[in-house]
């Protein structure tokens, strides 16, 4: 019996799996079972509150691939006028992540907001770390993106 057939079987999956699992990251961060863009908060709010607001279903806007949530209409038309200006940097992935060369999720509750641009880091502690020299991680991060989405 030859083991070829079955070993070009093998080889053929493997690739195949191979593949797939080196698929690009999405150019907005979202839930692992959801397409909301920055965890179903308002991005708007951040400028606007000066802190995150959970963003409502009745107040939703597709863009970029994601589905984002506002706290109101207002801040939904705001986001529809500009979205570049409230969107997170580098998609929302975390701002001390991009500028070490990969992507990683954020939390909400850890931002800032820097020359008018929205930055995420994954948890409080990361954003400590990128906080010791903003300047010198927005360039990095700058340089990688969206390079790390590959």
């Amino acid at each position: 019996m030859s083991y070829r057939p079955i070993l070009a079987a093998a080889l053929a999956a493997l690739s195949l799996f191979a593949a797939a699992t080196a698929m690009a990251e999405d150019p907005v961060s979202t839930g692992t079972f959801s397409n909301l863009a920055v965890s179903g908060y308002d991005p708007v709010a951040y400028f606007e509150t000066g802190g995150p607001v959970e963003g409502q279903s009745a107040f939703e806007y597709q863009w970029n691939g994601a589905k984002w949530r506002f706290s109101s209409a207002r801040n939904l038309a705001a986001f529809k006028a500009d979205p570049e200006t409230y969107a997170p940097q580098y998609g929302g992935y975390c701002a001390w992540a991009v500028s070490q060369g990969y992507t990683a999720k954020s939390d909400p509750t850890a931002w800032r907001i820097v020359d008018g641009k929205l930055y995420m880091n994954y948890s409080k502690d990361i954003q400590k770390r990128w906080e010791q020299d903003i300047p010198g991680n927005i360039a990095k991060a700058d340089a990688n993106w969206p390079r790390v989405l590959e």
